[in-house]
């Protein structure tokens, strides 16, 4: 009953066998090896995007500081929303890596509108050399509050970056998860709809660490390769990157994984609106977020359940209070553990 993060999910087998199956013998390193190759390759078929510049990191953070570090200055802003995982869960790594590039905050929700968008870069650049600049703007798909933007919503935050001159840049670190949710293919989600780059996860949806930055202008490529060896996330032994991107990509597997994910999600949610949980919002993919009764929370903790609690304290209050928590579904969960953590609840 282990609902805490996707992160904490094993490896897919397919993957880990791919890790195996390349450990033999000598190859080049950085990068110069058949496996990294495959993987480009496959990236950009799935993306429909054969010129797409493609670059591999091991985490999610520096996919995204990286990313945002080429396409802004120090001296400009990256809009993002208060809930951004660049925000809230990098430890300034966006500011860190840019050399400084503010964060400036948009709405207050977790997923961003044209209106509030528009409104935040009016705000900003408008006092010359003695304020930020405008720079990228930034979205996370999946949202951290378990939303999906739909393509013509991110179509529409694309029309106001552009209006401005800004690039758009896509977190996906659940990109699998919201690509299931919508029926949208990888390119209508991307540069169709007007992203520039996008970050795109494996490491969330059953991979050990493999994450690809993906510029779909390829005349960032060369900036990007200069800041990933300059950051220190170049690796030498380059090709247990690549095979896990390789065997991720192969067959259709990242979405029969982000599937599995989405699908446990919907079993898990049916059960909690059976027993009259709240919703933070309907969920859409693998993330629920929902309120649960303190002594409900008390019960499932002292019974074995692993999820987060938003609120607190678990311990202390009235039994009948209702507190937030977050599920996070990943491949691996299966029908019986969320059937038991029901009959629990």
């Amino acid at each position: 009953m282990f609902f805490a993060s996707d992160n904490a999910g094993p490896a897919l087998p397919q993957v880990m066998q791919a890790l195996v199956d390349c450990n033999a013998g000598h190859v080049m390193p950085y990068g110069a090896d058949a496996h990294t190759a495959e993987a480009v390759r496959l990236v950009r078929e799935a993306f429909e995007a054969p010129e797409a510049s493609v670059h591999l990191v091991a985490t999610g953070t520096a996919a995204n500081a990286l990313a945002l570090a080429t396409l802004s200055q120090p001296w400009e802003t990256i809009f993002c929303t208060p809930v951004a995982h660049i925000h809230e869960d990098e430890c300034n790594a966006p500011e860190f890596y840019t050399g400084g590039a503010k964060l400036t905050l948009v709405g207050a929700g977790h997923k961003m509108t044209p209106d509030a968008l528009r409104k935040a870069i009016e705000a900003e650049g408008t006092r010359g050399v003695h304020g930020p600049q405008r720079g990228p703007v930034s979205i996370t798909q999946v949202t951290e509050k378990g939303g999906v933007y739909a393509v013509p919503e991110i179509a529409a935050l694309a029309e106001v970056t552009k209006a401005y001159g800004l690039p758009l840049h896509l977190d996906g670190a659940r990109f699998a998860n919201a690509l299931v949710t919508t029926n949208a293919s990888p390119a209508e989600m991307t540069w169709r709809a007007g992203v520039d780059v996008v970050s795109f996860g494996g490491t969330k949806n059953g991979c050990p660490g493999i994450e690809a930055v993906v510029f779909f202008d390829p005349a960032h490529g060369q900036e990007f390769e200069l800041r990933r060896k300059r950051g220190g996330h170049l690796f030498s032994k380059h090709r247990y990157l690549g095979a896990q991107m390789e065997a991720y990509l192969k067959d259709g597997l990242w979405l029969d994984a982000a599937r599995k994910a989405n699908r446990a999600a919907g079993r898990l949610a049916e059960g909690l609106r059976k027993v009259g949980s709240e919703f933070l919002a309907e969920p859409e993919a693998n993330v629920i977020f929902a309120h649960l009764t303190r002594a409900q929370h008390q019960a499932l903790h002292a019974d074995g359940a692993v999820y987060y609690l938003m609120d607190g304290p678990l311990e202390t209050g009235p039994a009948d209070e209702k507190l937030l928590c977050r599920f996070v579904c990943d491949w691996s969960i299966s029908d019986e553990q969320i059937d038991t953590f029901l009959a629990l609840l």
